[in-house]
């Protein structure tokens, strides 16, 4: 957890929330608020809120819940606090393999993209169990295959033709090295779960042009961060690539490519 969130500081935080998280992470926070709307849940915990897309849509779909809204990462927790303004949303600090929370104090917890960099997903889905009541719910979303998203795509592939002897592998080894329904499956059950259920939704990303959306994952993720280990120039070289390879994807509405990922809804 410690290395993922030293990725997540300088100017990674702002970029991120200017441009990651319309790209790729607000289309899956909305379909989310909207399934767990029908919940009525009153206490809601999420855990790697990131920089508050999902908790803005959770606060709006069900307002008079108590959110209490978790991420390893402060700066994230801080560009989070200014999205949302609710006397209903609490943030705070906490590493969601060890919740400083109390037992069944919750009826809803909600993970958007960050099971995947969990060091120990089991012992992570138990602490989330932990924190639940009597059927209670966990909803999470997880990327599919890196190939299913087609801009993440994009970005592996530019970086592997770039450094073909030794291509960064943020892509495969982190948001989507988790893409296995059945290893998710076994995952949640070995953490206690005995009713899953996981679908595959698969959604638009959408950006003004393919710079802005090259923009976002070159110089607004942790990519970026490994990328600067090869060099000055490579995020430059990576940037121009992908913007070449994502005009296929421009139209008269701009940058639009299809994501997919799985929401898994476990109850305990």
């Amino acid at each position: 957890m410690a290395s993922i969130d030293v990725r997540f500081s300088g100017s990674v935080p702002a970029n991120y929330e200017q441009y990651m998280v319309p790209l790729l992470f607000r289309p899956y926070a909305e379909e989310i608020a909207k399934r767990v709307a029908r919940f009525d849940s009153s206490d809601i915990l999420e855990t790697a809120a990131g920089t508050g897309v999902v908790t803005a849509a959770l606060a709006a779909s069900l307002p008079e819940a108590r959110i209490v809204a978790t991420d390893l990462n402060q700066p994230m927790l801080d560009v989070a606090a200014t999205r949302v303004k609710s006397e209903n949303v609490r943030f705070q600090q906490a590493d969601a393999l060890q919740l400083p929370l109390e037992d069944e104090s919750f009826d809803l917890v909600v993970c958007q993209f960050g099971v995947m960099f969990y060091p120990d997903k089991v012992r992570g889905n138990a602490e989330a169990r932990r924190v639940l009541r009597d059927a209670g719910r966990y909803v999470v979303a997880i990327w599919d295959r890196v190939e299913e998203n087609k801009l993440s795509n994009l970005a592996n592939e530019s970086m592997r033709r770039l450094f073909p002897e030794n291509p960064p592998q943020f892509m495969t080894r982190g948001p989507f090295s988790y893409h296995d329904p059945e290893w998710i499956r076994r995952d949640l059950r070995d953490a206690g779960f005995g009713d899953i259920e996981i679908e595959t939704v698969e959604l638009t990303s959408r950006s003004p042009s393919a710079v802005e959306g090259a923009r976002g994952l070159v110089y607004g993720s942790p990519m970026g961060v490994e990328l600067a280990d090869y060099g000055p120039d490579a995020l430059d070289r990576v940037f121009d690539e992908m913007v070449k390879g994502g005009r296929a994807y421009e139209g008269p509405d701009g940058f639009a490519a299809p994501m997919r990922a799985h929401i898994v809804t476990a109850t305990r």
